[in-house]
Order: structure tokens, then C-alpha cells, then sequence
């Protein structure tokens, strides 16, 4: 798995941060005598930066002045609780811990800031070796920017990212409580020769209101030729987005913080970590490589 490097987002994957954040921004309007949110709303306003996240938090219309006030307010709350209520999401460590032992390479891209992004890892996954870990920094642009991507590929095949040819599955993965089976069909990725794309068929059986969407359901992750493969996994549009900027695979987590509908472009959607410890450990070796 030399060649194999798996991307998680952080928010609402890898860590449960809503309530700490929540506090933050709460803390942040209560000081602006602003009206405050529920969790749920908070929900969702995240994905987006801290930036985006106070303005969403905010009455529309106020100044950018009052903008960098509340964020400034923010941040010295939130960079001094932010984990007080975070924490990982169960089974989380462990299948890190799992993925690193089995010669995965890791990475995490977020778009909460560098600083706190970092704070975060630190705190909860400190034995496990991610080869990137990136969060806003000036001069990064936000996800669904592909440049995450590249820079978390860069630092884990030192410039020489897995090629992307034509990959077969006969992988089937029936997913059950609530999830309908996914089957993975012929991959629609750029022939590195032609750039042209292959075209395939998507199982009628399997989302039939999508079944004439080609490109966009049931797609099989782009695939290294030794054998390796890189994906991301977010709970997010944005992040799936992400993915498909970047032409890498992506699957989609249902215990975050945007509803399930939110990840009907993802390759794979999984309720629990069992399921995407099956997707990333087993069922996705099964590739066959022309």
C-alpha cells in the first residue's frame, strides 16, 4: 500500500467539533449583542472557514468591521475551548491507527484554520504519522479547491502521484441500514495517453433516477498501477466536490455534520466506521488493474 494514500476531512470525520465551535461563535455574538443559534443551525453553517462561519453566524447586512470584530472574538475563545467538547468520532482512532499499520499513507485537508487544525490532531491523534496535515493557511485557497489535494499527494509520493488509467472493480458492496448497495462499474477517469474518457454503465437496479448519470454515481476510485489508490473522505458536498476537482475517488461519511442527500455525488457513501473501515481495507483491494 506504498502507493495508497487516504484524505480525511476533519470537522464532522474525523472529529465531532460542533459543539466547541458553537460555544466559540455563541461567546462571539453574545460579546456583539447579537442573537445567537441552536446547534443544529451551526451545523449548518461549518465547512466553510471561521470567516465564513461568524458572517453566516451574524445579521445579514453588518459591517466588515463588525465581521473582523466577531471573528477576532472567535478565535481568542475558541483557540483556548477547543477541545473541550471535541472529540473523535468513535472507532475513529482505532481505524487510523489500522490504516497506518497497514501501510496507508494519510493526510488530513480542512478548512478550519492551520492553527487549530493542527491543535486538533495534535491533541487527539498523536501517534498517528499523517504525512500532510492542512488547514486555511494564507495563500491555500479553501476546499473545494483542488490544491490540498496536490499538496497532501506531493508529501506522500514526494512528486510523483499515483497515474490514473483504467480500473475495473468486481467489488460489491451492500450496504444495508438505510443504505442502498453500491456497485462499482467501469471507471470513467482520464486514459493518461488520450485524456479521453471511458465510458460505462451504471447498474439500472442500483439508483435508478441516476442510472442515465454517467460520471456521477457508482464510479470506481482511480487506482495507482502497482496497485495503490487515493481518496478522500469528507461528510460533505464540499468535500466530494474536493475529490472530483482533484480526479481522485471519494467517499462520503453520514455521521457528520450535512444531511445524507448532501453526498449524492460521493463514489461511496458509509453510515458507520466498520462500513469505511470495509471499504477502505478489504473491498477496495479487490481492484483489478488493466
Amino acid at each position: 500500500m506504498d502507493k495508497s494514500l487516504v484524505i480525511f476531512d476533519l470537522d464532522g470525520t474525523l472529529i465531532d467539533t460542533i459543539g466547541d465551535l458553537s460555544a466559540a461563535v455563541e461567546f462571539a455574538l453574545s460579546e456583539g449583542g447579537f442573537p445567537g443559534h441552536s446547534v443544529e443551525e451551526y451545523r449548518a453553517m461549518v465547512g466553510h472557514g471561521i470567516r465564513n462561519l461568524v458572517t453566516r453566524a451574524l445579521p445579514e447586512g453588518v459591517s466588515d468591521e463588525v465581521i473582523d470584530l466577531s471573528l477576532s472574538r472567535f478565535l481568542e475563545y475558541y483557540t483556548s475551548h477547543i477541545d473541550i467538547l471535541s472529540r473523535p468520532y468513535p472507532g475513529i482512532h482505532e481505524l487510523l491507527r489500522e490504516l497506518s499499520d497497514s501501510g496507508f499513507k494519510l493526510a488530513v485537508t480542512s478548512n478550519k484554520f492551520q492553527a487549530g487544525t493542527e491543535s486538533l490532531i495534535r491533541r487527539f491523534f498523536p501517534d498517528i504519522p499523517f504525512v500532510k496535515i492542512l488547514g486555511n493557511a494564507p495563500g491555500l485557497p479553501l476546499k473545494p479547491d483542488p490544491e490540498v489535494v496536490r499538496l497532501a499527494m506531493e508529501a506522500a509520493f514526494a512528486g510523483s502521484p499515483p497515474a490514473r488509467g483504467r480500473v475495473h472493480s468486481r467489488v460489491a458492496l451492500r450496504l444495508r441500514s438505510g443504505l442502498a448497495a453500491a456497485e462499482y462499474g467501469r471507471c470513467a477517469v482520464a486514459q493518461p495517453e488520450t485524456g479521453a474518457e471511458e465510458a460505462r454503465s451504471i447498474p439500472a437496479t442500483i439508483y435508478p433516477d441516476r442510472a442515465r448519470s454517467a460520471g456521477r454515481r457508482n464510479r470506481a476510485l482511480p487506482s495507482h498501477n502497482s496497485g495503490g489508490y487515493v481518496v478522500l473522505v469528507g461528510d460533505s458536498a464540499t468535500d466530494i466536490r474536493t475529490a472530483r476537482n482533484a480526479g481522485i475517488g471519494a467517499i462520503g461519511v453520514s455521521w457528520g455534520f450535512r444531511p445524507k442527500a448532501d453526498l449524492s455525488e460521493a463514489d461511496v457513501v458509509v453510515d458507520t466506521v466498520d462500513q469505511l473501515r470495509e471499504v477502505l481495507l478489504r473491498e477496495i483491494n479487490n481492484l483489478n488493474i488493466d
